[in-house]
């Protein structure tokens, strides 16, 4: 299912064969997941991040921390079969999203 939701696309994909909720943005720098969502339904993510230099993130409401990144292979459900990608996320410490902004 999907459906637009400001200038986003709400759609539900598959990581680790459960359900979540991924925003599709056009207008996003990079795909981002919050540290806390991860927590909630990841067991031993931390043992999957990447090396990476830290990342300056704002918001309107002040700068947010990045962590690292991550990859998950996420399978987006279509009439026609699946699509299967590797979505590389910087992981925010402190952000307030609920699934994955790609």
């Amino acid at each position: 299912m999907a459906y637009i939701h400001g200038t986003a696309t709400k759609v539900t994909f598959c990581i680790e064969n459960a359900q979540h909720p991924l925003s599709i943005d056009s207008g996003a720098h990079c795909s981002i997941v919050a540290r806390n969502y991860l927590d909630n339904h990841f067991q031993h993510w931390e043992k999957q991040l990447l090396p990476t230099k830290a990342i300056n993130f704002k918001s309107a409401s002040g700068k947010m921390t990045s962590i690292s990144t991550i990859i998950k292979e996420i399978v987006i459900p279509h009439r026609k079969g699946k699509i299967r990608l590797n979505a590389e996320s910087v992981v925010l410490d402190d952000a307030h999203i609920q699934g994955l902004l790609l």
